[in-house]
């Protein structure tokens, strides 16, 4: 495993911080009526595995603003054949992935992601449910968090599944609640599946409490 850079490249950063305070944190609080919790509990440096809950489209922004640090997503690789959005998604931490070639792409570009710096976000069922609750975790953040030995966040997305939901054109002044919780460390480099299973089972369980506080 190559050595973990300590932080996402400057140039990241900074586009990071201008969206957040120009764009993003505005419209958490004012419209969306923001309440973060837990932010303490964020490691500002050094390799980070970001796991929530996924409802919305808006839920990668919202994460990256609340956890206070620059969080990188997959994205579809059609992206990155538009020039001018190329560019800027990749400063923004995205990373391209190929459709039907499996988690192994995603895991090996999350991987390389975590080698350049980034906190890099999972969402733990890989996709949306209609309520923002997990019921099928998936053992993805847990074995990148084995090959790189970054340690796992687990965050709460409470409220962003009402932000536009299904039938709706228009988004919504939803309220959301964003929750933090405590580190949970990496797994063994050598764990089995049944010792990934155990890792990803102990993330969903901490976000759906978290979730599970509501408002």
């Amino acid at each position: 495993m190559a050595e973990l850079a300590e932080r996402e490249p400057k140039i990241s950063l900074a586009l990071y911080q201008l969206f957040k305070w120009s764009v993003v944190s505005p419209l958490l609080h004012t419209c969306f009526r923001a309440k973060i919790y837990g932010a303490e509990n964020v490691p500002k440096r050094g390799a980070l595995i970001v796991v929530s809950n996924h409802a919305s489209d808006f839920d990668p922004p919202i994460l990256s603003n609340c956890v206070g640090r620059p969080v990188a997503f997959m994205a579809k690789e059609e992206l990155f054949k538009v020039p001018v959005l190329k560019t800027l998604i990749k400063l923004y931490g995205a990373y391209p992935v190929k459709r039907g070639t499996g988690d192994r792409s995603a895991i090996r570009a999350a991987v390389e992601s975590l080698e350049n710096g980034w906190a890099t976000g999972v969402f733990l069922q890989g996709t949306r449910t209609p309520d923002g609750k997990i019921t099928d975790p998936k053992l993805g953040a847990a074995l990148i968090a084995a090959k790189t030995h970054a340690p796992l966040l687990p965050v709460s997305l409470w409220g962003t599944d009402q932000i536009l939901p299904k039938g709706s054109k228009l988004p919504r002044l939803a309220a959301v609640t964003v929750r933090i919780g405590e580190i949970i460390p990496p797994p063994d480099p050598k764990s089995d599946r049944t010792e990934l299973q155990a890792i990803t089972d102990r993330c969903a369980k901490a976000i759906n409490d978290l979730h599970s506080l509501g408002r």
